[in-house]
């Protein structure tokens, strides 16, 4: 674990120990992104609510459901589990703090609260998945949290913390030294970089990562997260993996990302290339969800490659998967 906090005029890093429209493609060249068609999604999810939800259970906020495409209806890559009052972040996509501010109204949890967050966990280190962290390392100590951030990632999330409080140390200074007087410690990201296996535990959770196949990334992971009432498997970004029903094997959830099947039949052989190493196709999903006899599959970062509908790629997971199959969008309450 490694403690990063701003102490201008250079930062120190002690070691500590500590933790709705359909989607272009994601992670490929701008002209490719123009060539994706959207769609309306559909979802079946917990209500909004402004009433306080059962604090004994675990809930899942899909924070944001996007890829790389600018969507104004698809906030990046993000997913809280909230469970004993905490909220549990898989990923910073774009947006992520107003995100959780939302989640917080229409789901009636507290703990998403931009103030209450203190908890994130990175599948890896793409920008579409972590250019909310500064957001997050920042926003929620303007805005009072009393803790510092724990974060937990690939090899690379040092140094990206480091990074970042360097490059905003003109803001830190003036809010730690000008009329706002904000602590200094209260900014500080106790980091630490991952393996497979326990990573985090504490009374109400447990996360386990495992490593995952994303394309030419060394260091690509998905989370297992258990509570009293729920085991809940986050696949990251990943191609196909077989080793994946395994892990989710008698899972309450699997919340998968997935790309359209047969578009990506009618894309150019560099594309199929691509999709085919770095992303798991619907089709695939199901299998694995099948195999794996989970309870649930929710898709997200959802890849609509030739204007496949939302029903469309349901029904490709319902091939060989006949339990429940949501289509995720953002703000969804599981």
């Amino acid at each position: 674990m490694r403690r990063h906090i701003e102490t201008l005029p250079t930062i120190a890093c002690l070691l500590v120990l500590g933790g709705c429209v359909a989607a272009p493609s994601g992670e490929v060249p701008a002209s490719s992104l123009e060539r994706e068609a959207t769609a309306a999604p559909v979802a079946q999810a917990a209500p909004p609510t402004t009433e306080p939800r059962d604090p004994s259970r675990t809930w899942i906020v899909l924070l944001g459901t996007g890829t790389p495409g600018a969507e104004p209806d698809r906030f990046g890559p993000a997913t809280a589990i909230v469970a004993g009052g905490t909220a549990y972040l898989i990923d910073a996509g774009p947006g992520v703090v107003r995100r959780a501010a939302a989640g917080a109204i229409v789901s009636g949890l507290p703990a998403l609260r931009p103030q209450n967050l203190r908890m994130a966990f990175f599948t890896h280190l793409h920008s579409d998945h972590t250019i909310g962290y500064p957001d997050l390392i920042l926003s929620p100590w303007v805005l009072g949290r009393t803790a510092p951030l724990q974060a937990f990632g690939p090899p690379g999330l040092d140094a990206m913390t480091t990074a970042l409080l360097e490059a905003y140390r003109e803001d830190i200074r003036v809010r730690v030294e000008g009329p706002e007087q904000l602590r200094r410690d209260l900014l500080a990201v106790e980091t630490r970089e991952i393996e497979p296996g326990l990573i985090y535990e504490d009374p109400v959770m447990r996360v386990e990562a495992f490593a995952v196949p994303h394309g030419t990334w060394d260091q690509a992971f998905g989370f297992k997260l258990t509570t009293a009432d729920r085991t809940i498997v986050i696949s990251g970004d990943t191609g196909p993996f077989d080793g994946m029903a395994d892990i989710a094997s008698g899972a309450d959830v699997l919340i998968h990302e997935a790309y359209g099947a047969e578009g990506l039949r009618l894309r150019d052989p560099g594309i199929q290339r691509y999709h085919g190493t770095f992303h798991t196709s619907a089709i695939k999903v199901g299998e694995i969800a099948a195999e794996a006899e989970v309870g649930m599959v929710i898709l997200t970062h959802q890849l609509h490659l030739a204007g496949e509908t939302p029903d469309e790629m349901v029904d490709q997971v319902r091939l060989s998967f006949d339990g429940e199959v949501v289509y995720g969008r953002d703000l969804d309450i599981f």
